[in-house]
């Protein structure tokens, strides 16, 4: 079934359970119910959306708090342009950890048949639950974001146990990987705590009455790297086999066979091999939660595997405990059968993610194109496939020479069906193709008798560099532009930037590999999604491994076709460069040189404690009283979007909490003047105004009727206005005079991605397309692209980073892009703002841009610099032929 027609593009915006995707009738017909959905998720999709619809009641003042501090609290980021992105985690990362809490919490969960109660199927039984303590599996899509819901996991376990103290959670935790790839993947991701610090995660010191930073007290192992394991507070990372196999040896490229190198040993059945008892790792420890990242490696209750968190677990019992928790991660978790585990809790399936463009889009050559390819009758195996390898190449080739420009490697990833093969497609392509001579990487798998030179012959340096190309395959200084490899690579190498997949492998008898694994390595994206909306990964290959690709449709996804081959265009990235290559422009007569001046505008980041809210000249509000039910439920909204959100209920009159109040305003304080840090200085001062200066006589915080005012309007505004008035008052500064620091060369400017969308090819410009945030902007780079008394102009992209600083209409420090910069005359340059619909902030950036201009000009720079308005009610009045017409008309 396709999904349904009301789905949101945004993978932030909140899904609504009726409009999930579900498998049409003749899927479920060719394909059993429990190989397309897990059994579980429909009711508990709807149960936690009840549950966060009434803003998560009944959840503990702990997990209360850190859902809205992850999920209804604004987290700006600063960009390399000096803006802000506010940073959110995806619907379908929310939704994983708010259904952990809510199973823990809410339907307090203990074990199977608790669980249970939750299927949809009616044909779950407890004979499927091989494990007698609490697991949750969490499916999600290739590169939709699973470690970062492990990081929630963890910091909610952590500060829960810390907090709560009737909690049964744990702060030690094991993190498993299947294998050293993964393992370096993780590593790069809690090292040094690295993921807390980075994301969001953690709460500021006095948020809502906790010290959350300073209490995150975690020390991390990985591998053989123990340090001194305390109590509490340890985080143990590890590949399993290393931590269960006493004889477990690292595996490496010089193995005969090296699919341990890359996907990690096969589980072992065996219950008589040496093992280290994972009780002597934790035997001095109470508590454990398990995280298991790509865990559909624990299919079977026979696997060492599940035996030995099993063991982990009867330790413990021993000790009057158990495991807390187990929270396994992965994008298919499915038996051998191809049966997802019923201990699914939540499902963010491949179709969704792809609609969003979290992830590429699959792209298959269309009927015509695949009739062009011919398996010839031939005994060398790159004869037989010498179509497809050359379909590929041009697939690859004509990406590849786009995104290079914008500082990315596109790689071409091709399957065969043995080493020996394998080895021969690199030699054909070596001497084939130039570009991929000494650029190839041979990755074997297994091996049929012959050794390549990738995996013997070579010395430990040579080895640790192999594995290092391994890793760094999608940065531009590695050299690789080919993986040619025996098999996919089914998990866990988190490689971005595979454009295009050749697959000559037949999967023509049962296996344990999923299509979706298959396209797993290609999926991922290559960009930001503000730099590009939307991806493609090309799949080229065999009909056998075609038909293989396309049983994907059975979930859900719709794969796209295309004409493939030569003469046909690229779907890659829109690249903004210097046009140096066309040799109808002169490049240093268009050229333009911008000063760059050091900022006036500044926030002087001056110690809080010198706000004194006696003296804020704010009009002083009159205290509402109000009755019993009117004191049940305080709704606070944000005032700058109308949305819920804060509620505090009451379960009686006597019950309240202002601390949470107060945290909330505070919040709101520094999310809009983008403060960094002084929480707890600014939620004493906001206590302060609140309790003696907002009202007209001081109120206690802790009588219902105060905290049911402060949800008014009135109140809202009064306070958070006030604040922000005064804060920027104190800190927010013009020094009154600059410098010039630096000059901007357009035939410098590097090249760079915009989104897709409607541009014009200008003539006089260096820039080789001129696209526009507006229709007006396009419009007016066209009449200046036929103006014949001008040198040249620029559209000023972020890229080019042109600024200028100036105050907001609210007194904060911002910086503001203007659209065009004209070359007029050699010595003569024009900054232009256009505007369509004019805002509070537009005439202080054009007083401040005339500003900037008087000071350029003081400076004596190397040209005049002046500025124009040009307001598109006025310019579409008039048929302008020339730019000294627009001068007569905006210049003042």
């Amino acid at each position: 079934m396709a999904l349904h027609p009301k789905f949101p593009k945004s993978p932030y915006e909140i899904l609504d359970p009726s409009i999930r995707w579900f498998p049409a009738d003749e899927d479920l017909r060719e394909k059993s119910y429990d190989k397309l959905l897990p059994p579980l998720v429909a009711k508990l999709r709807t149960k936690v959306k009840e549950w966060r619809d009434s803003n998560y009641a009944g959840s503990s003042q702990t997990s209360l708090t850190l859902l809205k501090w992850w999920f209804q609290t604004d987290h700006p980021l600063p960009n390399a342009n000096g803006s802000f992105t506010n940073f959110q985690y995806y619907f379908a990362q929310r939704e994983a950890i708010e259904t952990i809490i809510y199973l823990y919490e809410i339907a307090k969960v203990k074990d199977k048949y608790d669980l249970i109660r939750f299927d949809s199927s009616g044909a779950v039984s407890t004979n499927m639950f091989d494990e007698d303590w609490k697991r949750f599996v969490i499916k999600m899509a290739t590169g939709s974001g699973k470690t970062k819901v492990l990081s929630l996991v963890l910091a909610w376990s952590y500060f829960h146990k810390l907090y709560e103290e009737d909690s049964t959670l744990a702060r030690n935790f094991l993190l498993i990987t299947p294998n050293i790839i993964v393992l370096d993947r993780i590593r790069r991701d809690f090292d040094g705590l690295k993921i807390f610090y980075e994301d969001p995660i953690i709460p500021e010191n006095g948020y809502e009455g906790h010290n959350w930073q300073d209490d995150f007290q975690l020390t991390v192992h990985i591998q053989d790297e123990i340090g001194i394991i305390r109590k509490t507070g340890n985080l143990f990372i590890s590949n399993i086999h290393r931590v269960f196999e006493s004889n477990y040896k690292e595996p490496s490229f010089t193995d005969d066979d090296t699919t341990d190198y890359f996907l990690g040993r096969k589980p072992s059945g065996a219950t008589t091999d040496s093992k280290i008892d994972l009780g002597d790792v934790v035997r001095d420890l109470d508590e454990l939660v398990v995280l298991n990242d790509e865990a559909h490696h624990i299919h079977d209750p026979s696997l060492a595997w599940f035996k030995s968190i099993q063991d982990i677990n009867n330790h413990l019992k021993m000790k009057g405990s158990e495991i807390s928790l187990q929270v396994d991660a992965t994008a298919t978790p499915r038996h051998n059968n191809g049966a997802i585990f019923v201990q699914t809790i939540s499902d963010y399936p491949l179709v969704e993610a792809i609609h969003q463009n979290i992830v590429k889009h699959p792209v298959l050559p269309d009927a015509a194109s695949r009739a062009k390819l011919m398996e010839k009758q031939s005994s060398r195996f790159t004869e037989k496939y010498e179509d497809y390898l050359h379909l590929g190449y041009l697939e690859w080739k004509k990406v590849y020479d786009e995104h290079i420009k914008a500082g990315k490697k596109a790689v071409l990833f091709i399957m065969t069906d043995d080493t020996k093969n394998c080895d021969e497609v690199a030699e054909y392509l070596e001497e084939k193709y130039p570009e991929f001579k000494d650029n190839i990487l041979v990755i074997h798998t297994k091996n049929n008798g012959e050794i390549s030179e990738a995996s013997s012959g070579k010395s430990l340096e040579e080895l640790k560099k192999l594995r290092d190309e391994a890793n760094t395959i999608d940065k531009i200084y590695n050299k690789n532009k080919v993986i040619v490899s025996v098999l996919m690579l089914k998990e866990g190498w988190d490689v971005r930037n595979v454009t295009t997949i050749v697959g000559l492998r037949a999967y023509t008898s049962p296996s344990n590999i999923l299509p979706e694994q298959t396209l797993g390595r290609g999926l991922r994206r290559m960009y930001s999604d503000e730099e590009l909306e939307y991806e493609e990964v090309s799949v080229v290959g065999t009909d056998a491994f075609m038909d293989f690709v396309e049983s994907i449709k059975s979930e859900g996804v719709e794969i796209e076709r295309k004409a493939m081959g030569s003469g046909t265009p690229p779907k890659s990235p829109l690249i903004i460069e210097v046009d140096s290559e066309n040799k109808k422009k002169n490049t240093s007569e268009l050229d333009i040189e911008i000063p760059i001046l050091s900022p006036r505008i500044h926030r002087e980041y001056k110690n809080l404690s010198e706000l004194d809210v006696s003296k804020f000249d704010h009009k002083k509000i009159s205290p509402l009283v109000y009755n019993h039910e009117e004191l049940r439920e305080i709704v606070f909204k944000d005032i700058t979007n109308n949305k819920i959100s804060h509620t505090t209920v009451l379960d009686t009159v006597h019950s309240v909490n202002y601390q949470s109040v107060i945290g909330f305003f505070t919040q709101i304080i520094m999310r809009d003047l983008r403060l960094v840090g002084g929480f707890d200085v600014l939620f004493g001062k906001v206590k302060d105004f609140i309790q003696n200066y907002l009202f007209t006589r001081a109120v206690d915080l802790n009588n219902p009727n105060t905290i049911r005012n402060l949800s008014e309007l009135e109140a809202n505004k009064t306070i958070v206005e006030t604040f922000k008035k005064k804060i920027n008052e104190l800190t927010v500064v013009d020094k009154g005079e600059a410098e010039i620091k630096d000059y901007i060369k357009i035939s410098q400017v590097r090249p760079f991605v915009v989104k897709d969308q409607k541009y014009i090819t200008p003539r006089k410009s260096l820039f080789n397309r001129i696209v526009g945030d507006s229709g007006f902007e396009l419009k007016f780079a066209s009449f200046l692209d036929e103006c014949d008394d001008i040198i040249s102009y620029i559209k000023n992209y972020y890229a080019v980073h042109f600024k200028i600083d100036y105050i907001t209409a609210d007194g904060s420090p911002s910086n503001y892009y203007p659209d065009f910069i004209i070359k007029y005359k050699e010595n003569e340059i024009y900054i232009v703002e256009t505007k369509g619909r004019e805002d509070l902030d537009d005439p202080l950036k054009i007083i401040r841009l005339e500003q900037w201009c008087e000071d350029i000009n003081k400076l004596g720079g190397k040209a005049k610099y002046n500025w124009l308005y040009v307001k598109e009610d006025v310019f579409i009045q008039y048929q302008l032929k020339s730019f000294i017409e627009l001068l007569k008309i905006f210049k003042k």
